[in-house]
C-alpha cells in the first residue's frame, strides 16, 4: 500500500514540530530555576518573596552586600584555581594511566585496573578523615594546596579515557610506531588530538564536580580568604535565618564560570556525541 508523499511530508513535519515543542518545554523547565535565582538576586529585601516573574524595582544591593559581607572575589579565585588545577591534573594523570592500560601489557595490569575501578565505588567521605590526617601532618591545613592534593588523580578519568583509547584504531598506532614515534609522541600527537570531544566532556565533569565540592573545604578551611565560594554561600544561611537576596547574588556569581566553561567547550562536547553516534 503506497502512501501519498505529501501525507508523509506532513507527518514528518508534525513529528518534527512535536519534538521541538518537547525540547522547548524541557529547556524552559531546566532554565527556570536559574532565571528565578537571577531575578531573586535583583529584588530588594522587602520584595524577596514576591511571585512576579520579574523584579518590579531591580537593584544591585544584594550584590553589593554579598561582596562586602564575605571575601567572595578571593573565594571565587580560590575555587577557580582549585577547579582548574584539579581538572588539568586529573586529565594529565588519566591520559598517562589510560594509555598504559590500553596500549601496554604488564604484570597484574588487569588486577590493577580492577582495583582502580573499585576505588570509584568508594565515596570520598570514607577517606576524608585519613586524608585530613595526612594533610594535617604535612602542615597544609587551611591552604589551597590541601584542597587540590587528594584530587590529583581520579578513577573516573582513567576508566573513561582507557575505554576511549581501546576503541582507537590499532592500525594508526602501528603506523606511528613504524614511523619511529615513541609512546610519549603517540599519546600527545596521535591519540589526544582525536579524543578532544571525550577530553572536553571529561573536563566539564571534573571542573563542575570540583567547583561544587563542599565537605572537603568545610573540613579544611579556617579562614574565608583560604576557602572556596561554596563555603561563602553557606555563610548566608545561619540559625537566625537565611538571607535569600545575598545568597542568590552569591550563587549567581558562583554560576557564571561554569556557564562560561560550557559555552567554550560545548562544540567539542557536541562533536563527541555525534562521533559516538556515527560509530
Amino acid at each position: 500500500m503506497t502512501t501519498d508523499p505529501s501525507l508523509r511530508a506532513a507527518r514528518a513535519g508534525m513529528n518534527t514540530a512535536a519534538g521541538h515543542i518537547v525540547m522547548v518545554l524541557l529547556a524552559i523547565f531546566s532554565l527556570f530555576p536559574v532565571y528565578w535565582m537571577i531575578v531573586t538576586s535583583l529584588r530588594p529585601a522587602n520584595a524577596i518573596f514576591d511571585t512576579t516573574p520579574w523584579p518590579t524595582a531591580p537593584s544591585l544591593a544584594n550584590y553589593d552586600y554579598a561582596l562586602s559581607a564575605i571575601p567572595i572575589i578571593e573565594m571565587l579565585g580560590n575555587t577557580l584555581l582549585v577547579s582548574s588545577v584539579v581538572t588539568i591534573a586529573q586529565l594529565f594523570t588519566g591520559l598517562l594511566a589510560a594509555y598504559a592500560f590500553a596500549c601496554w601489557r604488564f604484570p597484574f595490569d588487569k588486577l590493577i585496573y580492577t582495583l582502580i575501578a573499585l576505588t570509584w565505588l568508594v565515596p570520598f567521605q570514607v577517606v576524608m578523615i585519613p586524608n585530613y590526617l595526612l594533610v594535617s601532618s604535612l602542615g597544609l591545613l587551611d591552604s589551597v594546596t590541601a584542597l587540590i592534593l587528594p584530587h590529583f588523580a581520579a578513577a573516573l578519568a582513567i576508566l573513561l579515557l582507557a575505554q576511549a583509547m581501546r576503541s582507537f584504531p590499532r592500525e594508526v598506532l602501528e603506523a606511528a610506531r613504524m614511523d619511529g614515534a615513541r609512546s610519549w609522541r603517540i599519546l600527545w600527537e596521535v591519540i589526544a588530538p582525536n579524543l578532544r570531544g571525550t577530553i572536553a566532556s571529561l573536563a566539564i565533569l571534573i571542573f563542575i564536580s570540583t567547583w561544587n565540592e563542599y565537605f572537603w573545604p568545610l573540613l579544611l578551611s579556617r579562614t574565608p580568604e583560604n576557602s572556596v565560594v561554596q563555603i561563602g554561600i553557606q555563610m548566608f544561611m545561619t540559625s537566625e535565618g537565611t538571607q535569600w537576596g545575598p545568597l542568590m547574588a552569591a550563587s549567581t556569581m558562583a554560576s557564571l564560570p561554569i556557564l562560561v566553561l560550557y559555552v567554550v567547550l560545548q562544540r567539542q562536547v557536541v562533536q563527541s556525541f555525534m562521533q559516538s553516534g556515527i560509530r
